[in-house]
């Protein structure tokens, strides 16, 4: 079985080919992202993680302005916009040539962020559950969606862990959302099973062991495990201590189909992305 299947995205009117994984990095212009080592707080810590997730060899730069952690806090969409406007400002300042992605699960906000600051990609959590206006503002802004599998909120999500099966709920879910943004209109969609969102830690891992079952949806997959508690929790450790084992979870989310990996640590993943590509082309299979 092929672990990747190339792709293409429309980047704000240029094709781009995916013939391998791609590392997302993550740019957090949050002041309570869950894993401190992430948080940007002033301008040069932004224009700093630019510099890195370019250096390092990430192809997308995702900014969020709103803390997707358990229990998080509601932001007001006036201090996500700020937050978002200031650092994107940065991003196009630092790296003009970078795919950027927005985080963010408010049509409104998406708007702002593609018409004022050419993001390419709209990343929403909620797969427009959260915001209804979502799916038909990104099919009028053509851009690329990246649709997770998520039950509630932020703040509630761990309160719906309630699966007959994790792998098939979430597949159904994916499949729906997928349809609905597809019947509006988008062309390119990318698909995240949402590991460490209305899951336990048993389910993610069952996830993850199943994940070949999502390919069959025929959209490239997006995983985002890095440093989260389904790797520290499993080892009684902390997000500060897990770069290690997220490069292994890395590692099998990459043989398990992975397309694009979200990641704080963009070097590791590169080179993640490296061991695996090398052993496919030795794999006689």
């Amino acid at each position: 079985m092929r672990y990747f299947e190339p792709y293409t995205l429309n980047v704000s009117g240029k094709l781009l080919e995916v013939d391998s994984p791609i590392v997302m990095g993550i740019l957090n212009a949050t002041p309570d992202s869950f894993y401190s080592g992430s948080r940007c707080d002033s301008d040069e810590a932004v224009r700093m993680r630019v510099r890195q997730i370019v250096s390092e060899g990430g192809r997308i730069i995702d900014v969020g302005g709103y803390s997707s952690r358990p229990m998080a806090d509601d932001v007001a969409p006036e201090d996500e916009w700020r937050r978002l406007s200031a650092a994107l400002r940065i991003v196009r300042d630092e790296a003009p040539g970078a795919i950027v992605s927005v985080d963010t699960f408010r049509a409104s906000i998406a708007e702002r962020c593609v018409g004022e600051y050419g993001v390419d990609i709209v990343n929403d959590i909620s797969s427009g559950q959260l915001d209804r206006a979502m799916i038909p503002t990104v099919a009028r802004l053509k851009v690329p969606y990246v649709m997770m599998h998520m039950r509630g909120n932020p703040h509630t999500m761990q309160d719906f862990t309630d699966y007959g099966d994790v792998a098939a709920d979430v597949m159904r879910f994916l499949g729906d959302r997928m349809k609905e943004a597809a019947y509006a209109g988008i062309s390119d969609i990318i698909l995240d099973p949402g590991f460490g969102f209305s899951k336990t830690l048993d389910q993610n891992y069952e996830l993850l062991a199943r994940m070949e079952l999502l390919r069959e949806l025929g959209y490239p997959l997006l995983v985002g495990v890095s440093r989260k508690s389904m790797v520290y929790k499993l080892l009684g450790t902390s997000p500060e201590q897990s770069l290690n084992a997220t490069t292994a979870v890395n590692t099998l989310a990459l043989l398990k189909g992975a397309s694009i990996l979200r990641v704080h640590d963009v070097r590791e993943a590169v080179e993640a992305v490296a061991v695996v590509e090398k052993f496919r082309e030795e794999s006689p299979c």
